[in-house]
């Protein structure tokens, strides 16, 4: 699966274009097939290095507004074996939405 395509790289705002909003859109939802965590992209984009680096809401441990580049969702299951090891996924039923419709959808208030 291409986690992040042309397409979805056009209609992610960059990063900070969203820092003033009190309830910024997220476009894009990763997830884990195997396990509990999961990556909301509200905004991005092209790092020096060749990677892309977005910002967003994550659940994962504990929720957490932060960074995560794409080169670690690609990566973040290379040391897994079994059914673990199964790639993180792109969502592609999933809808951007405020923010706050996430948190609802975890509970999170």
């Amino acid at each position: 699966m291409i986690l992040l395509t042309e397409e979805l790289k056009k209609t992610l705002p960059a990063l900070y274009s969203q820092e003033n909003e009190t309830d910024p859109m997220v476009y894009i939802k990763y997830f884990d097939p195997t396990g509990s965590w999961t990556w909301y992209a509200t905004e991005g984009e092209e790092t020096s290095d060749d990677d892309f680096l977005f910002f967003g809401f994550v659940v994962g441990d504990f929720p957490e507004l932060g960074y995560f580049t794409l080169r670690e969702l690609e990566t973040a299951k290379k040391n897994c074996a079994g059914i673990q090891a199964l790639p993180l996924e792109r969502d592609l039923y999933f809808s951007p939405c405020r923010l706050s419709e996430v948190k609802k959808m975890h509970g999170i208030e």
